[in-house]
């Protein structure tokens, strides 16, 4: 009978990812291994978490080219298999002396033996869990696999969990864009749609919605621009806010388009956010809002301010002068609103915010129209 108080610590990882280390190490040690790794994969690792004696090893497994070398990972999909698997159940002893993941990371580092198993995420993900032995230890025993075994249908339920909290948290960002009127959707790295709000489901001039969840941009020339940051968000954490232009079939109504990214903290296995997507309408040049400028682009309150001022007119100098700071200071909030805006002058930023004020009830003019 499997232990009550590990089911459910299992179970609270879903709501708590800090403890997925903790809970692997006592599978770890249900199996007298050394650690235990748990990663989500599509066509590569996506996110990963580990025992802390296996970080090192999962570090250079996630990043260099080892995973799409893994035989054991394709075989353990293969198998279709509703449990733990060992090395004997996946590989003669020829393919495993021949294995290069073995020969060049796991046998080097003094492992050999482990049991894993595979979970299919409702995500499209799929999840792979795994404890690992020394070589020297020997093979995990069956009983230990029947052990292991039973504990499998609460990580899938944890799993499950995970998954449908992640997807929530897209519908809930989309859903908070409407509370201040601007079509937004959130999309995963694919760029798949997560969540889209009523506002952005109306745009039928401006979006196309495809097969598999995704859309597309009517306009070609900012729809290349919303594919280079989509992609943008799956190379690096560190991607900015890019924001662009984008017409209807007309070439009348213009919209200013923001692909905002999610970030999301290396713990969180399941989340599946890449980045949200906001189309907000041009119109008179008024200053936006404070709160709006700071929610859109992840401003300091500081640096909203100083944004609002150039969208309306004034240079660093009389910004300065209103706030009571140096001109340095100025200069400095300017370079991040240039950085988290995705702008490289401090015109962009300027005809940027001025599109960014939400039509009053009754105003239908854009700036293209004055």
């Amino acid at each position: 009978m499997s232990d009550p108080q590990l089911v459910d610590r299992i179970h609270e990882c879903a709501f708590v990812p800090e403890l997925w280390p903790d809970v692997l190490d006592e599978l770890a040690g249900i199996a007298k291994a050394e650690g235990g790794f748990l990663f989500a994969a599509n066509k590569g690792i996506r996110n990963w978490t580990a025992s802390p004696s296996l970080r090192a090893g999962m570090e250079i497994f996630s990043r260099g080219s080892f995973y799409k070398r893994s035989r054991r990972a394709s075989r353990a999909i293969a198998a279709r298999h509703a449990g733990f698997l060992r090395e004997k159940d996946l590989f003669t002893d020829q393919e495993l002396a021949r294995d290069p993941v073995y020969r060049h990371l796991i046998w080097p580092a003094g492992l050999g033996w482990g049991a894993g198993t595979v979970i299919p995420a409702p995500t499209g993900d799929v999840l792979f869990l795994s404890v690992e032995r020394k070589r020297a230890t020997g093979p995990v025993p069956a009983t230990v696999v029947r052990k292991l075994d039973a504990l499998r249908p609460h990580l899938a339920r944890s799993a499950l969990m995970s998954a449908r909290l992640q997807l929530e948290h897209a519908k809930a960002a989309a859903e908070t864009m409407s509370l201040i009127g601007l079509p937004a959707l959130v999309f995963d790295e694919q760029g798949k749609v997560l969540a889209a709000n009523p506002g952005m489901e109306q745009l039928t001039g401006h979006i196309r919605w495809q097969a598999l969840d995704r859309i597309s941009l009517k306009d070609p020339s900012a729809d290349a621009l919303l594919r280079r940051a989509i992609d943008a968000l799956g190379v690096t954490e560190t991607a900015p806010t890019s924001s662009f232009a984008v017409r209807d079939t007309d070439s009348r109504a213009v919209m200013v388009a923001h692909v905002i990214p999610i970030r999301r903290a290396s713990r969180d296995i399941f989340m599946r956010c890449a980045g949200m997507l906001v189309l907000t309408p041009v119109t008179l040049p008024n200053g936006p809002p404070v709160d709006l400028v700071t929610s859109l682009f992840d401003l300091t309150p500081a640096e909203a301010r100083v944004a609002r001022e150039l969208s309306g007119g004034k240079t660093v100098d009389e910004i300065a002068s209103r706030g009571g700071v140096s001109r340095n200071t100025v200069r400095s909030q300017v370079r991040g609103i240039l950085e988290k805006t995705g702008c490289h002058r401090q015109a962009e930023v300027v005809a940027l915010l001025n599109g960014l004020l939400i039509p009053q009830p009754g105003s239908s003019r854009t700036a293209t129209e004055q």
